[in-house]
């Protein structure tokens, strides 16, 4: 777990963040071990098995729990016992409590499955920036670097992959970083399915801000 001016950022693993200030945010939880901390707000990035795993899901939610996810995600999140699962698609805000979630989009411009076919087309994910107090945190989602990252300058942080093949390389991410001009990066999508610490540290040296690389929370 890392600390930054009062906030806890605790990485799970792959996309997965636990970020508590009071109350206990997670975005993408997967692959959860142990007893996780149970969840005041769950942020969904997009309806991949990796990012939308509802057994982990269920593990962490309480009948006053709040979900928040892209409308593809809907149908998969159907019969939870929680407060409230709210749809938010890309450019619209919502807010829980005292968070203030924003949504903007996710997307690939140069990761295919097959020519004219990318693993995240627009429209169906997103990446969210939570304001907590008067700080600022950017989950990219599964995402290239995209000109929608503009709408992210200047926060605190930002939570970038770096793996490749369905997400931004090393390079890429530390253009966006350039671009994002966040205080601190934190490296995220790599461990699981693709991607490996070698990358989170070619991307610690090439890029422009304070980067912190986090060991996964067991």
């Amino acid at each position: 777990m890392w600390r930054y001016e009062g906030i806890d950022v605790a990485w799970l693993g792959h996309d997965g963040f636990r970020i508590t200030k009071g109350k206990a945010i997670y975005i993408d939880p997967f692959q959860l071990s142990g007893s996780p901390p149970k969840a005041d707000l769950v942020l969904i990035t997009h309806h991949h098995y990796d990012h939308l795993s509802k057994a982990d899901v269920e593990r962490i939610i309480t009948p006053e729990s709040v979900i928040v996810a892209p409308p593809p995600c809907q149908e998969q999140l159907k019969g939870l016992q929680v407060r409230e699962v709210r749809s938010l698609q890309a450019g619209e805000k919502t807010q829980v409590d005292d968070i203030e979630v924003a949504a903007i989009p996710a997307y690939n411009v140069n990761k295919f499955r097959s020519p004219g076919n990318p693993f995240h087309p627009k429209g169906t994910g997103v990446g969210y920036i939570i304001t907590i107090g008067k700080k600022r945190i950017y989950h990219v989602g599964d995402s290239d670097q995209i000109p929608e990252m503009t709408l992210a300058q200047g926060v605190d942080i930002a939570l970038l992959p770096v793996s490749g093949t369905y997400v931004m390389t090393v390079q890429e991410a530390v253009k966006a970083a350039r671009v994002i001009q966040p205080r601190v990066a934190i490296p995220m999508h790599f461990g699981a399915i693709v991607g490996s610490r070698a990358d989170a540290e070619a991307f610690r040296r090439a890029a422009p801000c304070q980067v912190e690389i986090l060991e996964k929370e067991l």
